[in-house]
């Protein structure tokens, strides 16, 4: 019914060494955890810009932290967001966060890493509770 292949595989070079670096599967979610922390710590210092507070401030030294530590001790480049503040923007920020902060979490499970989990456990909570406050002020203001 089929033919059989008849030539080597192109992705299999058996008794050969490649020419290129391969990662292991741990190194790969350790790149991939750290770029998820890292745009949850943007989004985050542009939240620390429109709305300022000592939990945001608290969230962004702890995720710098992490990502520095997943990255072998380099600091993660941090920006300084000017933006106008405004609800519609800062919810949507919020919603951003959350879903970043769920993706690290997935990450972090499946790589077994407790303090990145906790972490990003912790913000996708903040990053709710902010939405639902800033939904109800939304709804007091248009009723």
């Amino acid at each position: 019914m089929y033919e059989p292949i008849r030539t080597k595989s192109v992705h299999t070079m058996a008794g050969t060494t490649p020419d290129f670096p391969h990662r292991s599967r741990e190194e790969e979610l350790d790149i991939q955890l750290a770029g998820h922390l890292a745009a949850l710590l943007t989004v985050t210092d542009e939240l620390r810009t429109l709305a300022p507070s000592d939990d945001l401030d608290a969230a962004a030294e702890r995720l710098a932290g992490q990502v520095a530590r997943l990255r072998g001790g380099l600091p993660p480049v941090r920006s300084a967001a000017a933006a106008a503040d405004h609800d519609p923007h800062t919810s949507a920020l919020h919603r951003r966060a959350h879903a970043l902060a769920g993706r690290a979490l997935v990450v972090a499970a499946s790589r077994a890493d407790t303090a990145a989990a906790i972490l990003a456990a912790e913000r996708m909570d903040a990053h709710s509770a902010a939405l639902a406050v800033a939904g109800r002020r939304e709804l007091s203001t248009t009723g």
